[in-house]
């Protein structure tokens, strides 16, 4: 995709957060009728280019169709599959909204409710005070929370290799994830500016469980992946171990020229409700697709969602409640989100109406353009 945020302090070779989607009504384009030939062609490139293996399914009024390119395993060369599972990173947020808004349509919680009121406490320090920022401002990030995965400390844990190999196993709980964010001041005061922060959808997952009494993987197994059928996506908690089918995820941490490590398995409780969750290209197709289409949410609910504000510094971008609306290059929008982990980089979009979704996998965090394969298929 065009922009990316990342995990870390740094853009290339670290955990890349892919962000995306947009909004209109779905317009002719190459990829209809059956053809995917661009699609196919822009993951090809990525794999050119550098990512050691690319998958992605499409799925339209057509049917599904999918495609890979390169490997899933650097020395033993076995391809890509197109039922490879994958962390997935920040699309984690829109089913974490999803939950939210879920609640709200049940008269549980308001949007407005302020953080305070159900998490009393928790995000107070430096300046950060609760009581003053919203929920909908920690889903569309308007709250001025400080991102924890941009603190130093943090960075030198999880994002360099020998941090890495230190930490990659270690249990980490979102409470103390928060307070390293509360060592900093906020960004701005809330609603008053845009800053993505992870930090925001670590508290969200918090007040799913404050509210329901469950946590909020539960939640989301509960009232998203059980009902849609979606049999390659999970949370996993602490689980270090990928679900098979997979492919090992790669990274070169800092440097982009240097050694490539393989970082398949890894303890995601350090993205928590920000990012651990794992899925496949035909579960992030389903989930886009029913949640535009209606099929997740009232229509209140879902307009809500999809009321963005401007996601500053991202050029034709506006976030909404963990949904991204962007203007692809020839001016179709598509809505969804991106995501990336130690060596997944991952984007899933729809059209407005949900009927036409592409979601697509990188093995690789240092390369790979995803804007060209959305492009691809889009336009």
């Amino acid at each position: 995709m065009r922009v990316r945020t990342t995990l870390g302090t740094t853009l290339v070779g670290a955990t890349a957060l892919l962000v995306s989607a947009a909004l209109a009504a779905p317009a002719a384009c190459a990829s209809e009728g059956g053809g995917h030939a661009a699609t196919r062609k822009a993951i090809e490139a990525a794999v050119a280019a550098g990512v050691p293996g690319a998958t992605a399914t499409a799925k339209d009024g057509h049917g599904t169709w999918s495609a890979t390119a390169g490997v899933g395993d650097l020395r033993t060369g076995q391809p890509r599959s197109t039922a490879d599972r994958y962390r997935v990173g920040s699309i984690t947020k829109t089913f974490v909204a999803t939950v939210l808004l879920q609640l709200e349509a049940e008269g549980r919680i308001s949007l407005d409710d302020t953080v305070e009121k159900w998490l009393p406490g928790v995000v107070d320090g430096h300046g950060h005070d609760g009581g003053r920022i919203t929920v909908r401002q920690l889903l569309n990030h308007t709250s001025g929370i400080f991102n924890y995965t941009e603190d130093k400390d943090f960075g030198r844990d999880y994002f360099t290799e020998a941090g890495f190999d230190r930490h990659r196993y270690d249990t980490v709980a979102p409470r103390d994830l928060v307070a390293i964010a509360m060592k900093h001041a906020p960004y701005f005061a809330p609603g008053t500016a845009w800053h993505y922060s992870n930090t925001n959808y670590v508290v969200a997952g918090m007040v799913i469980e404050k509210v329901t009494g469950h946590p909020y993987a539960t939640e989301i197994e509960r009232r998203v992946i059980r009902p849609l059928h979606l049999p390659g996506t999970s949370v996993p908690g602490t689980k270090a171990t990928m679900p098979r089918p997979s492919s090992h995820a790669y990274s070169k941490f800092t440097d982009p020229n240097g050694p490539t490590y393989d970082v398949t398995n890894l303890n995601p409780s350090f993205a928590s409700s920000a990012g651990e969750m794992i899925s496949d290209s035909a579960d992030l197709d389903r989930f886009y697709g029913a949640l535009l289409g209606g099929k997740l949410l009232p229509g209140r609910q879902l307009e809500e969602m999809k009321t963005t504000v401007e996601a500053t510094g991202i050029p034709d971008t506006r976030y909404g409640l963990g949904l991204m609306d962007m203007k692809l290059t020839c001016g179709v929008h598509v809505w969804g989100h991106g995501g990336g982990i130690h060596g997944s980089a991952s984007a899933a979009v729809t059209t407005a109406d949900g009927r036409h979704a592409l979601a697509l996998n990188f093995n690789g965090d240092w390369s790979g353009d995803a804007d060209a394969v959305l492009d691809g298929e889009f336009c």
